[in-house]
C-alpha cells in the first residue's frame, strides 16, 4: 500500500521539522495566552500609574507603533502632500508613499512604560544626583493642579545642556511620562532604540523636505489631539553663548495650525526654567561659530559631553572628584492656548499663512519670556555676573560682598528665584569664588580676585544665563 511505504529522511531534516512544528504550536496555542496575560498585567500597571500621575498616560501613547505608523503614512494630509509631490516631481505614488512610511517609522516613538518608569527614571535620578546637587526651586502646584485632566500638556523649557532631558524626566516623573522632541544627535546606535522606547519622537532640524515636514506635522498634531504630554525646547537647540535664544516656530506652528479653540482638547504650556553651575558641553558650545559649525558642533558637543561625563563619573566613584554644584529647575505658571488666543481674538482656522506666522511668532516670544522669568539663579552664574560686568578689573573680597548684595536685590526685584547654599549670599559668594578659582576662571591676587586671561568668554557664558533677568529689572529689552 502507498501509505505503508517507508520514507527515509536525514536526521537534520527531521530535527528541523520538529523544531518548526514546535514553534508553530507555540505561536498558535501558547503565545496568544502569554500575550493576553502580559497585556492584562500591563493594563493593570498603567492603571496604577495613572492613579499616581497627574497627567495620565493616554491611549494614543499605548497604541501599537505599527498602527501609528500606518495611520500616519496614510493620513489624508500626508496623502495630499504625496499627490502634490507626485505631480511636481513626476514620481510614482508608490515610491512617495514608501518614503512617507520611512519618515513615519523614523519619527514615531515606541513607548514602553516599564522601561520609562523602572529603568529610565531610575537612571535619570542616579545620573542627575551623582553629577549635581539637584534642586526643584519653584513649582506652582496649585496652578498645575488646576490644569484640566483632558488637556494636552506641553512642557516648554530653555535648552542649556543635553542633561536637560535627564533632569526634567527625573523631576517630572511624579507628574507625567514625557514625550520629548529629540534632535538628530540621538539617532545613533544604541541610543536611538532606548530614546524611542522612552517615548521620544525624532525631529530633523531645519528640514526643507515637504513630505517629511507634512509627516512630522501630522504626527505632532495627532499626538497633541490625543493628549500626549510632551516636552519641547522652543529655542530649537542648545544655547551657544548662555543666553536665551530666539524661538524656533516649527513645532509651535504645527500645534497652532491643528488647534480648534472651541473643539477638542485645550493645549496648556508649562514654562520650565533650567540652570546649572556647570554645563557638561561648555567648551564645545563656546566653540560653535558660523552656520557650517552648527551641525558638526552639535555632534561634537554630544561626544565631548559624553566623554567628560564618563570620565568624571569614574573619578567620582574613586572619590577623586565632587559633584558639579547645583542643577536647578523651576516650573512656571501654565499658559492655556485657548485662553491666550481668546484674549487676543485669534482664531487659527481663519488666518492666512502670513497672519498665522505672526501669531505663532508672538506665541513663541511669549513662551520664551515666561521661561526666562522662571530661570533659576544658582551660585556660579550669580558670582560669574560680578566679574562679567567688569572682567578687566581687580576686585577685593569686600567689594564683591557689596556687589553681590546689590545684584541679588536687583534679581529679586525682577522676581528671580535664587538657589543658594543655606539661602545665604555670603555662603554663595564663598562657594562661587572657591569654585571659579579651582576651575582657573579667576585667580587670587593680593587679597582680591581677577579674571584669568583667556577665560572671559567662559565666565560670560555662565553670567549670560541670568543676564535677561538683570536686563528685565533695569528695563532693558533682553537681546
Amino acid at each position: 500500500m502507498f501509505f505503508e511505504q517507508t520514507v527515509a529522511l536525514p536526521l537534520w531534516l527531521v530535527l528541523l521539522t520538529c523544531l518548526l512544528a514546535a514553534l508553530a504550536l507555540l505561536d498558535r496555542l501558547l503565545m496568544p495566552s502569554a500575550r493576553w496575560f502580559l497585556h492584562r498585567r500591563l493594563n493593570r500597571a498603567i492603571e496604577k500609574l495613572n492613579a499616581r500621575l497627574h497627567f495620565h498616560i493616554r491611549p494614543f501613547t499605548l497604541t501599537r507603533r505599527r498602527v501609528l505608523v500606518g495611520n500616519l503614512t496614510y493620513d489624508p494630509q500626508v496623502l495630499a502632500a504625496v499627490e502634490q509631490l507626485a505631480r511636481a516631481e513626476n514620481l510614482p505614488h508608490d515610491v512617495l508613499i514608501e518614503r512617507a512610511g520611512r519618515y513615519a517609522r523614523e519619527i514615531v516613538p515606541a513607548f514602553n512604560a516599564y522601561l520609562y518608569f523602572r529603568l529610565g527614571v531610575w537612571l535619570a535620578r542616579r545620573l542627575a544626583r551623582n553629577l549635581y546637587r539637584v534642586r526643584l526651586a519653584q513649582a506652582d502646584d496649585a496652578a498645575l493642579g488646576e490644569i484640566g485632566e483632558d488637556a494636552a500638556v506641553v512642557f516648554v523649557m530653555n535648552h542649556r545642556s543635553n542633561m536637560d532631558y535627564v533632569l526634567l524626566a527625573f523631576l517630572a516623573a511624579q507628574r507625567a511620562a514625557l514625550s520629548f522632541a529629540a534632535g538628530e544627535w540621538a539617532r545613533v546606535w544604541p541610543l536611538q532604540g532606548l530614546v524611542r522606547a522612552m517615548g521620544a519622537y525624532f525631529v530633523r532640524r531645519d528640514s526643507g523636505n515637504l513630505l517629511y515636514r507634512r509627516v512630522l506635522q501630522r504626527y505632532i498634531q495627532m499626538a497633541t489631539a490625543g493628549g500626549v504630554t510632551q516636552a519641547v525646547f522652543p529655542e530649537g537647540g542648545l544655547s551657544r553663548d548662555g543666553r536665551l535664544r530666539e524661538p524656533k516656530l516649527g513645532i509651535l506652528d504645527y500645534m497652532l495650525r491643528g488647534f480648534l479653540p472651541n473643539e477638542g482638547r485645550d493645549i496648556v504650556f508649562v514654562p520650565v526654567g533650567i540652570n546649572y553651575d556647570r554645563v557638561l558641553e561648555e567648551d564645545s558650545l563656546l566653540g560653535m561659530t558660523g552656520p557650517r559649525a552648527t551641525r558638526r558642533g552639535t555632534r561634537r558637543a554630544l561626544g565631548t559631553g559624553i566623554r567628560f561625563l564618563l570620565r568624571n563619573l569614574f573619578l567620582m566613584k574613586r572619590r577623586e572628584r565632587t559633584r558639579f554644584g547645583y542643577a536647578c529647575v523651576n516650573f512656571g505658571r501654565p499658559v492655556s492656548l485657548r485662553a491666550y488666543l481668546g484674549e487676543r481674538g485669534i482664531v487659527p482656522g481663519t488666518l492666512d499663512r502670513n497672519a498665522r506666522f505672526v501669531a505663532v511668532e508672538a506665541l513663541g516670544r511669549h513662551l520664551i519670556h515666561e521661561i526666562g522669568r522662571v530661570v533659576p539663579v544658582p551660585p556660579i552664574p550669580l558670582v560669574a555676573s560680578l566679574f562679567a560686568q567688569s572682567p578687566e578689573d581687580y576686585q577685593t573680597g569686600e567689594e564683591l560682598a557689596v556687589a553681590i548684595d546689590a545684584l541679588a536685590a536687583r534679581l529679586r526685584a525682577a522676581g528671580a528665584r535664587l538657589q543658594l547654599p543655606g539661602d545665604d549670599l555670603s555662603s554663595a559668594l564663598k562657594t562661587g569664588l572657591r569654585t571659579l578659582v579651582r576651575r582657573d576662571l579667576i585667580e587670587r591676587e593680593a587679597g582680591g580676585f581677577v579674571v584669568v586671561a583667556g577665560k572671559r568668554n567662559l565666565l560670560t557664558y555662565y553670567a549670560n544665563s541670568i543676564a535677561h533677568l538683570i536686563e528685565q529689572e533695569a528695563g532693558i529689552s533682553p537681546r
